[in-house]
């Protein structure tokens, strides 16, 4: 981290010294940055904004926002590693790398051995707790190692904790969050002052990481290259990217090799693949031009611009700012990396083809904070410090301070009451009681449940698990019931073998395309209803339908899914 440290004057032989860029003036030649390990400040700083971050992050966590399929598929699938039952709870078809609930199932494996049935969504979003803390932490650092100033710093680890849009995203059980750490530990280790070699090369294993945690993320690695060439001495460079590189190369390629090793690398009769995984996430359908108002992309940015306008939308302006300014501005060429993972994030979003689920921000969030301190950076720089002389007037100098504190107050004039009644919303709302009156109904009033077969959407399953249901077979994920022969070659019958189905939302959503669901939605009537409108969730039992023998599911089946995963 950057210090205020005196001249320091040197003999024969000079130490060696890095150009520290100041904001928005010409580069000056000072001793390397002191580190966060041993700066008071800094830690001091740190420590108690992150005590802020947490705390309103963490309040009422389980309750808001509402229970996603996606967070539940993911608990389900760490859950399945846990119980050594294989890497997903129904056939595992390469949708995903699975370092991501690897990863969930090791930060949940004390609590679920502690108390096994709080293994259940709600519940074990606190883990997403210990995530959100470092990288809130991993964002003060890379601001001080690109070179900005303390309260800079601190201003970007506020940014990235405190917007409604990351309150609401970094609670859930969302791959993209443990992808975001990993990539900010790659960007702080290709900045590191020391210019240690290992350094660079635990840059590039930290980025595979993150690429094997979520896999677009591999988008952004062009950006921690860019990072690092600025950041590497000019004599190792070469070494520096070559050791990055090699060791995300090679770790990147244990994924295909797993593939490999199975059987399932191509295509082939009986079996998943790699392959199919791979063209399914290429071609899946769509969601058309982002500013098209009538297309699914501008409904999603619609709901990130509901939580908050202010860290999208100036950040993004920021950043391309940035890029034009690229050779006249000592802020811009220090902050290259964010910036540019800003733009590619957005061309890549801008694809008119390209499907964008509503997580995908979340990759950009930390860097779109970073963007946005610098450039309240550089405008207090311009305000307070360019072309003053030493002998500048004190009306002057007061008028200065004047201006930056009307900026700081109509900054915070605009921002703060937004942002208060988003992050109330966060710590006081239960958007989940439907989903938890669900789960006790269909927990009490179910005679035999070992024996009842039940449609759910993955936020659910876990705690039918929990109830007595036959995991896979008795409490199905209601993709499955179409789209999985291992689940469908025990339902001959097909939605006659069904006993009830829980409509959630997702449930009635993706019911249309699934016929199986749709049959068992149409021939079925609600014995309990919890919540109202939209979002009210149905316990629907079927005419006519009934347990049939479920035997065994063949897990060399192939299979597909739904959702925004």
């Amino acid at each position: 981290m950057t210090s205020t440290l005196p001249a320091v004057t040197t003999p024969k032989v000079p130490a060696q010294r890095t150009p520290v860029p100041k904001t928005g003036s010409t580069p000056r030649t000072t001793p390397l940055p002191s580190r966060l390990r041993t700066s008071r400040a800094d830690l001091i700083l740190c420590g108690v904004l992150l005590v802020v971050v947490m705390t309103v992050q963490g309040w009422n966590i389980a309750d808001y926002p509402a229970l996603s399929d996606d967070e539940g598929t993911y608990l389900a699938q760490a859950w399945s590693v846990q119980q050594g039952e294989g890497l997903a709870h129904y056939t595992y078809w390469y949708d995903h790398p699975p370092l991501g609930w690897i990863q969930i199932a090791l930060l949940t494996w004390i609590p679920s051995l502690v108390s096994p049935e709080s293994m259940t969504v709600g519940s074990m979003r606190i883990v997403m707790l210990l995530v959100s803390a470092v990288s809130a932490v991993l964002v003060y650092v890379l601001a001080r190692r690109l070179w900005l100033p303390r309260w800079a710093a601190g201003l970007a680890m506020l940014l990235f904790g405190l917007s409604p849009l990351s309150v609401v995203l970094q609670r859930e059980i969302f791959l993209d969050n443990i992808a975001v750490m990993w990539t900010l530990v790659a960007f702080c280790l290709a900045a590191s002052p020391s210019r240690h070699l290992w350094h660079h090369f635990g840059a590039g294993l930290a980025a595979a990481a993150a690429v094997l945690t979520k896999e677009t993320m591999i988008f952004v690695l062009p950006a921690v290259m860019i990072t690092m060439w600025r950041h590497s001495h000019r004599d190792t460079r070469k070494f520096a990217l070559t050791g990055a590189v090699t060791a995300c190369v090679l770790i990147g390629m244990s994924y295909p090799l797993f593939a490999l090793l199975k059987g399932e690398l191509f295509p082939g009769d009986g079996h998943v693949s790699l392959w199919d995984g791979l063209e399914y996430q290429l071609t899946r359908p769509g969601s058309g031009f982002i500013l098209d108002q009538g297309s699914g992309s501008y409904g999603v940015l619609q709901s990130w611009l509901y939580y908050d306008r202010v860290l999208p939308l100036g950040g993004l302006a920021g950043a391309l700012l940035l890029l034009v300014t690229w050779r006249w501005s000592v802020t811009a060429r220090a902050l290259a990396g964010p910036a540019f993972t800003v733009a590619i994030l957005a061309l890549v979003a801008l694809r008119p083809t390209g499907y964008l689920p509503a997580m995908y921000v979340i990759q950009a969030l930390p860097f779109l904070a970073l963007v946005l301190a610098g450039g309240a950076a550089s405008v207090a720089h311009g305000v307070l410090r360019r072309w003053r002389s030493t002998d500048e007037k004190e009306f002057v100098t007061r008028a200065r301070y004047a201006v930056a504190a009307l900026l700081v107050a109509a900054s915070a004039a605009y921002v703060v009451p937004r942002w208060y009644e988003g992050d109330r919303t966060a710590v006081t709302a239960d958007a989940n009681a439907p989903y938890r009156a669900a789960s006790k109904w269909l927990a009490t009033e179910v005679d035999h449940p070992e024996d009842t077969r039940v449609l759910v959407d993955d936020a659910l399953w876990l705690d039918l698990v929990h109830a007595g249901y036959e995991p896979g077979l008795g409490v199905i994920w209601f993709y499955k019931a179409d789209l999985d022969p291992a689940v469908t070659k025990t339902m001959p019958r097909g939605w006659r073998d069904i006993d009830y189905v829980v409509a959630s939302p997702t449930v009635r959503r993706d019911a249309a395309d699934l016929p199986n669901v749709k049959q068992a939605m149409k021939h079925s009537t609600p014995v309990a209803t919890f919540g109202k409108g939209p979002d009210r969730i149905e316990i629907r039992q079927i005419r006519g339908g009934g347990t049939s023998t479920t035997g065994t599911a063949d897990t060399a089946g192939t299979a597909t899914a739904g959702g925004d995963r």
